[in-house]
């Protein structure tokens, strides 16, 4: 059997991990990442040419399966692999961590897009900018001073009055803490990411009394399966046979 896991995430790793080397697997990364952190088995980087070329690749490397183990907010990569598996006659499971969810004592304002997340931004001075390195043209006209950790240099236009600082999860409580109290942060902007590495931020928000801003993640394509760890996937993939 031939697995192709779209991946990049710690999820699409660990399934990796499970299944090689008793199947064979070839994870597909898109190449954003500088120094990305390889799985098991064989490896692939770059696109596909969207889902037309997805599904010839599959075809032509006589692929079984497709897991798509992308970031929960690769939306474009997870409709053209809905459309590439249903060109190729493969099946397709989406494999998405839970979502984070509110706890006692948050204030967590709900917005649909990084555009609704700037808007959300007037009242505060300082920002924690936790959204990855693109999509920072969201709040390129934005007044607020903002810090902005990702993992590679931010791609311009951003906002006016930025600091970045590059760093990889996963982030300790005392050390989000810290951030935020010496930056002098007043408000935390995030995806619904649901990563375990990443939490940590929410609950330093949690402390400091300041509020946060999620972007609601994209729903998965319709008709396509999901699960929620690489167990699950791995079970699926067994009655897949």
């Amino acid at each position: 059997m031939h697995v192709l896991i779209l991946g990049g995430t710690t999820e699409a790793r660990a399934l990796a991990g499970l299944l090689h080397p008793g199947t064979r697997v070839t994870s597909s990364l898109a190449g954003r990442v500088a120094a990305p952190r390889l799985p098991a088995g064989e490896v692939r980087i770059g696109g596909f040419g969207g889902p037309d070329g997805l599904a010839a690749w599959v075809r032509e490397h006589a692929v079984d399966a497709v897991i798509d183990a992308t970031h929960p907010f690769a939306e474009r990569i997870s409709f053209n692999a809905a459309r590439a598996a249903a060109t190729a006659h493969v099946p397709l499971l989406a494999l998405r961590r839970p979502g984070w969810v509110p706890g006692a004592g948050d204030d967590w304002r709900d917005v649909g897009s990084l555009e609704e997340a700037a808007l959300a931004l007037d009242g505060f001075g300082r920002v924690f900018l936790t959204t990855g390195r693109m999509g920072l043209a969201a709040f390129a006209d934005r007044p607020e001073w903002f810090l902005v950790r990702s993992v590679d240099a931010p791609e311009a236009p951003m906002p006016a009055r930025t600091e970045v600082l590059l760093d990889r999860g996963p982030f300790t409580l005392d050390g989000e803490r810290e951030l935020i109290a010496r930056h002098r942060i007043d408000v935390l902007v995030t995806k619904d990411s649901g990563a375990a590495a990443t939490a940590p931020k929410l609950a330093a928000a949690r402390e400091a009394g300041i509020p946060v801003v999620v972007v609601r993640r994209p729903p998965v394509p319709e008709g396509v399966p999901a699960a929620a760890t690489p167990e699950e996937a791995a079970a699926w993939l067994r009655e897949a046979r």
